[in-house]
């Protein structure tokens, strides 16, 4: 009995490797360089896709990590499941300035940290739109999203018509059809630098958005005043969803929660055409349930 604990721990530790072993992995792509390195996005086909047949909508998903941090890995689980029932899509990384959340917090107002990753986040819905045959998929149905940092690249990086890399094909617009954001990190400071200040940017033509907050984040208060002005527009195509008692981050730190997000994402997708079935995903072990806000 008292080698149980040992048992327990090596049992545990196992479990991870394997798990780590087992984690999905897409396909590799380069889709250009910036400050002389590499940007990178892995790419999640459908089970027997066929490129030259079909073509089917795209997705593409930015990590968070505060404009200075994160990885692919965030959102590599989600590429595979929305892989597997019928989307091509990708996780994609892109430059970060090199500096601690202090010194970003100290830039003069009208500086920020944030505008390289919007310049990359084009440069790669641009360069996937561009290889769409290649990939199989319909240009002019791209979904895109992230979570916190990376739900605000998503953002500026399809409304603003500036914060181009000059080396891009401007003849590719950046556009999509549809939004999933988990606990974007708007912030009331982007004022200062309009150019990443997505109040600037909102207009009702905007197309189907789905937004997830925790009801503890600070977030979600400035969301409030970006839906606010968004529905006095007549914007009519956004949804918001609430984890109760959970604040940011809470699909990075809870799987659980990362489920239901997943299954009300797909949801969301069915309602507007670009997916059709029922989620495959077994809904959460704990029962847990997102509260939708009217």
């Amino acid at each position: 009995m008292k080698y149980r604990p040992v048992v327990i721990v090596l049992l545990f530790a196992w479990a991870a490797t394997l798990h780590a072993a087992d984690k999905p992995a897409g396909k590799p792509y380069v889709y250009k360089h910036s400050a002389g390195q590499p940007r990178r996005m892995e790419i999640y086909f459908p089970p027997n896709h066929e490129p030259s047949k079909v073509k089917v909508p795209g997705m593409i998903l930015f990590h968070g990590g505060a404009w200075l941090g994160g990885s692919l890995d965030q959102f590599r689980d989600t590429c595979a499941y929305f892989a597997s029932r019928g989307l091509v899509c990708a996780t994609v990384d892109y430059q970060m300035l090199k500096m601690s959340k202090a010194e970003a917090s100290r830039l003069p107002p009208g500086e920020t940290h944030k505008r390289v990753c919007v310049v990359d986040a084009k440069s790669a819905i641009r360069w996937f739109k561009q290889h769409a045959d290649e990939f199989g998929i319909d240009s002019a149905r791209i979904i895109t999203g992230g979570e916190s940092a990376g739900g605000h690249i998503s953002a500026i990086a399809t409304m603003n018509p500036g914060l181009n890399d000059p080396a891009d094909p401007l003849d590719i617009d950046t556009d999509v059809v549809a939004y999933l954001w988990i606990d974007p990190a708007f912030q009331s400071r982007d004022a200062e630098a309009p150019d990443v200040d997505i109040g600037r940017f909102v207009r009702a033509d905007l197309p189907p958005t789905i937004v997830f907050f925790g009801e503890r984040d600070g977030y979600l208060k400035k969301w409030r005043v970006v839906q606010a002005k968004w529905e006095s527009l007549g914007g009519t195509t956004v949804e918001l969803q609430i984890a109760p008692g959970k604040s940011h981050g809470f699909c990075s730190h809870f799987p659980d929660w990362k489920i239901a997000t997943t299954i009300a994402m797909d949801r969301f997708l069915i309602k507007h055409g670009f997916l059709s079935g029922e989620p495959t995903l077994p809904s959460p072990a704990n029962g847990v349930q997102l509260v939708p806000v009217q």
